[in-house]
């Protein structure tokens, strides 16, 4: 009895630790998702200046890739391959006074681009910053807030982000809502670059293609089912 026990237990426990791996159904595979964190590896990833994945800083377990600040910085992460007309899809789960983000339409070997903000927005002094919203959670970093009726997660539960490229046109969602949709490199783009922290980055936020990059700004932060959609 106690050996059927103990199978069952251990059965149970392969199930649970496989279903935390990222995988893509044949729906998606047919519809050319593919996935940019394998769940175990690092393999497709490095350091945002363009050397190899850091050594410190950064965790992989169990489908989860994570900031990991108590064995030092290791820095922002991007992928090898880059993207131009996209749709990517992710989980994040912060930690309480976390600061992160997501980024897109990054210059060459730096960590500058456009930002999908990730942010405990009720206890990071960022949430007050910035110009009417436009560093809370999901905002284009420094640019443009995210919509008022936005819906976050508790800490420690899973958000899901979404960021559609095409063209000129972005939108970022969350947790199912579009929050925010602008046009690349247009008037009103223009006007608020040259109003923000990028104000002295001539072409920011309108090169052709970029890695998508993970940031590292010293808080826990955990990633997960990572998968993008050429368009």
């Amino acid at each position: 009895m106690k050996r059927i026990v103990l199978f069952f237990l251990l059965l149970g426990l392969v199930s649970f630790l496989s279903a935390q791996q990222p995988k893509l159904s044949s729906k998606e595979k047919k519809e050319g998702w593919i996935l940019l964190f394998d769940g175990k590896t690092s393999n497709g990833w490095k350091k945002a200046n363009g050397e190899d994945f850091p050594e410190k800083g950064w965790k992989i377990d169990n489908g989860i890739i994570s900031v990991d600040p108590e064995t030092g910085r290791g820095g922002d992460i991007i992928t090898v391959e880059e993207f131009s007309n996209f749709e990517l899809n992710l989980e994040f789960k912060v930690s309480k006074g976390a600061n992160s983000g997501i980024k897109y339409f990054v210059f060459k070997n730096s960590s500058l681009g456009c930002e999908f903000q990730i942010l405990d927005d009720n206890n990071h002094p960022d949430a007050k910053m910035g110009k009417n919203g436009n560093r809370l959670q999901a905002a284009l970093y420094d640019l443009i807030p995210p919509s008022k009726d936005k819906k976050d997660k508790p800490i420690g539960k899973w958000n899901k982000a979404k960021i559609i490229s095409k063209g000129s046109h972005v939108e970022h969602w969350l947790n199912g809502k579009k929050v925010l949709e602008y046009e690349r490199g247009g008037k009103k783009f223009k006007e608020l670059v040259a109003e923000s922290k990028y104000k002295n980055n001539a072409g920011f936020g309108e090169i052709e293609q970029s890695p998508i990059l993970l940031q590292d700004h010293g808080d826990v932060v955990s990633f997960r089912n990572i998968k993008i959609k050429k368009l």
